[in-house]
């Protein structure tokens, strides 16, 4: 092939020696030219005619490789004039030779002539490419455009223009050649935001760039970087706050030219939503974590260290800071405990790799006010997660320690009569997991207790060793958070707390109604003292007391929970760190033993019971700080747990499963914790209706009192009529008629005014 084609051009270009010898002083006619150019387009369409269509494009190739091995002005116009008859023929694609032309490896802007002569025969007929073949066309000329150097002499800038008049010619809207958008993503790939464009293109590509910035405007929100979201538990998904899981920035449409600071990383942003409570949701929306995936994100991680390095800072800096109440930044440390124990449990962070990093933040600084409260933190993760992981990723903590604690004295042991005695003794605890994890692996890492914490080690052994434990201290909670992963020094401890709140069936209390007895103790454990308990102990109280019913259930005792352990279990659920740690998944794989549990109270005691811990928690809320009543607020499941808790009582009932409905309508949205009492107050209500047990209504008259009335109203059919009457007699009334009434158009009438009232 490469032959055949050399004799044809050789043929055309070849000179006399007289023409040689003069050179620049013979000059051919139009007409000879004319005819050189139809005998050489003559022999090559004979020849294009015998090639088959794979060697089409190999063909063009070496055509633009002999071209561009001419060293004569002249011959190379010649030759390009010849292709560009074969364009117009139809002989040769536009595309196919624009492309051969462009990417020839012999383009070079050094050669100014054969750079103009070429990019002149582009713009003749780049007209006839699809626009596809225009944009690849754009990119390749934006390549050749960026390899010719900042400074060059003045002498060839006219020649290097007419790769500037391609592109001109290509984002010509008028010219229709590209869709203006493509255009702009190939020049944004090339030129990103903040880089200037080639100096040859000058302002063409500048405006070009600027005529999109409304588009852009119309694409993005105004402030959007001055914007916070508003973080609740509500479980909404909002997809305008996603953020790239490695660079943080909010995810563009196209490479338009936004405004500058959306291209920033939104470290601020996540910062923001990380500090709120009840943000677990969000973050993961935002970085789109999923649970079931385990994925380490390093921005995320990286956050969380920068939010506990501010925690310390606030601490130190604090004008009022006790060791004793811990401060205005104890809010913030247990929100800390709940994030860092949710996004480590689900691999989001890596617990070492965060150590180490804190580490190297704190080095140098002398923040120690905080250290307690930092040492509880990581308390929480490590009881709970020490026996199934390895001892090397929790041995970092013993560099943090070494930095924190600088001590060469003995540290004294706290006044145990205060909670934040148990902060105190966190490195402590901390210390002991570490051992007995080494121990239990024979592992040759075990680390001797160090000098400044032998006070408080000694203490503990000393507490372990009274057989006798009482509740009027925090020497319980302190046995508890040390000893939570040693089975044989923990029995003691939780024995103590269980006991305390199952009490003694011999000494029972009567409840209101007919031979209704439960288990004496009424007192359940303080909030004050759940708080200083490990996220780990308090999921093995909960698993105490849920060995304690299934007990009860598999003996079908006759009496019922002691209040003081149906309180406590429903304190303990409101930690949101227990929800992580998978309480959803224990309450359903004991689900026949939970629903005995709520059976077995008659429905009138039962009531009476969370009547009567509704008072108590009311009581309670100005000592307390309601801290932990708040975080029930974010519980995905009490809605539901209440909805089902209805259901479950109606479910024999098709009538009343309408009821039911009504009640879930009316019990979801409703914002306090302690709905779950008024929802067992409807419920018991119901069971004594079914029973013809006479209740007294909100107007203070029995629901008999009013049944005659309604239901004349209902055998009349008017709906305005009873209406009136529901307003007269109160909704239980109403609800005895509908229940009674063969009509179940008076039950759809009554679930609904439930629903919307």
């Amino acid at each position: 092939m490469e032959t055949q084609l050399q004799s044809i051009f050789e043929d055309v270009v070849k000179t006399e020696m007289i023409e040689e010898a003069f050179a620049g002083m013979f000059m051919d006619t139009p007409e000879d030219e004319r005819t050189k150019l139809v005998s050489c387009l003559g022999a090559f369409r004979h020849y294009w005619g015998t090639l088959p269509q794979d060697s089409h494009e190999q063909c063009v190739q070496w055509v633009v490789r002999f071209i561009h091995s001419q060293h004569s002005p002249k011959r190379i116009a010649f030759l390009y004039d010849c292709l560009g008859m074969a364009v117009e023929t139809s002989l040769l694609t536009p595309r196919m030779v624009c492309v051969a032309l462009i990417s020839s490896d012999t383009l070079e802007w050094e050669r100014t002539q054969l750079w103009a002569l070429t990019f002149k025969l582009i713009r003749k007929i780049i007209g006839g490419v699809d626009y596809k073949g225009v944009r690849d066309l754009l990119k390749a000329v934006l390549d050749k455009i960026q390899t010719i150097p900042t400074t060059v002499s003045s002498a060839i800038v006219q020649q290097l223009l007419a790769a500037r008049e391609v592109v001109e010619y290509i984002l010509d809207r008028n010219a229709c050649l590209l869709p203006a958008y493509f255009a702009i993503t190939e020049i944004r790939k090339l030129y990103p935001e903040g880089q200037l464009s080639h100096w040859l293109l000058g302002s063409l590509i500048s405006d070009f760039v600027d005529s999109f910035r409304p588009t852009a405007r119309i694409n993005s929100i105004c402030g959007r970087c001055s914007l916070l979201p508003v973080v609740n538990n509500s479980g909404a998904i909002c997809n305008s706050w996603k953020l790239d899981t490695t660079s943080l920035r909010f995810p563009l449409r196209g490479l338009l030219p936004y405004d500058k600071d959306l291209f920033e990383p939104q470290t601020g942003l996540l910062r923001y939503v990380l500090e709120q409570p009840y943000s677990r949701e969000m973050v993961c929306n935002m970085l789109g974590l999923n649970k079931q995936h385990k994925q380490r994100c390093a921005v995320l991680e990286e956050q969380l260290v920068d939010l506990v390095v501010y925690a310390m800072e606030r601490s130190e800096t604090e004008e009022h800071f006790d060791v004793d109440i811990g401060g205005t930044s104890q809010l913030l440390w247990q929100h800390l405990s709940s994030q860092l124990i949710f996004f480590v449990l689900f691999q989001f962070a890596s617990f070492p790799h965060m150590v180490l990093s804190l580490h190297q933040k704190l080095a140098g600084r002398g923040l120690i006010k905080g250290r307690d409260h930092l040492m509880w933190v990581l308390l929480q993760f490590i009881s709970g997660s020490i026996q199934k992981n390895a001892l090397a990723d929790f041995l970092p903590v013993m560099k943090l320690f070494d930095l924190l604690y600088p001590e060469k004295e003995c540290i004294p042991v706290p006044d145990i009569n205060k909670p934040q005695s148990t902060h105190s003794f966190a490195m402590t605890c901390i210390w002991i997991h570490l051992n007995k994890k080494a121990q239990s692996d024979n592992s040759k890492q075990q680390i001797p207790i160090p000098h400044s914490l032998k006070l408080h080690h000694e203490f503990l052994q000393q507490s372990l060793r009274n057989k006798t434990l009482g509740m009027a201290d925090y020497k319980i909670a302190l046995l508890c958070n040390a000893y939570s992963t040693n089975s044989e020094c923990f029995t003691l401890p939780m024995g103590v707390l269980v006991e305390t709140i199952y009490g003694n069936a011999a000494m029972g209390i009567n409840l209101p109604g007919t031979k209704c007895m439960a288990s004496g103790s009424v007192t359940p454990l303080p909030m004050h003292l759940l708080d200083s308990l490990t996220v780990h102990a308090k999921m093995s109280l909960i698993h105490s007391i849920a060995t304690r019913v299934i007990k009860l259930a598999q003996a079908k005792s006759s009496v019922a929970l002691a209040p003081a352990l149906v309180e406590t279990y429903s304190r303990l659920l409101v930690y949101m760190e227990i929800e992580s740690l998978g309480i959803k998944g224990f309450i359903t794989h004991h689900h026949s033993e939970y629903s005995y549990m709520i059976h077995a109270t008659p429905p009138l005691g039962l009531a009476k019971q969370y009547t009567n811990a509704v008072q108590q928690v009311q009581n309670q809320l100005p000592s307390h700080g309601a801290t932990a009543l708040r975080l029930d607020h974010s519980s995905e499941c009490r809605s539901e747990v209440r909805a089902r808790s209805c259901t479950r009582f109606l479910a024999t009932d098709p009538k009343l499963v309408w009821f039911a409905r009504g009640v879930r309508r009316k019990l979801r949205p409703e914002p306090s914790s302690l709905t779950l009492a008024r929802a067992t107050v409807y419920v018991t209500a119901i069971q004594l209706y079914r029973q013809g047990v006479p209740f007294q209504s909100g107007k203070g008259r029995t629901v008999e009192g009013g049944v005659q009335d309604v239901a004349s109203a209902m055998a009349n059919g008017s709906a305005e009529v009873v209406g009136a009457q529901l307003g007269a007699r109160g909704s239980w009334c109403w609800l005895h008629c509908a229940y009674l009434s063969p009509d179940y158009k008076w039950v759809t009438q009554f679930s609904t005014s439930v629903g919307e009232g």
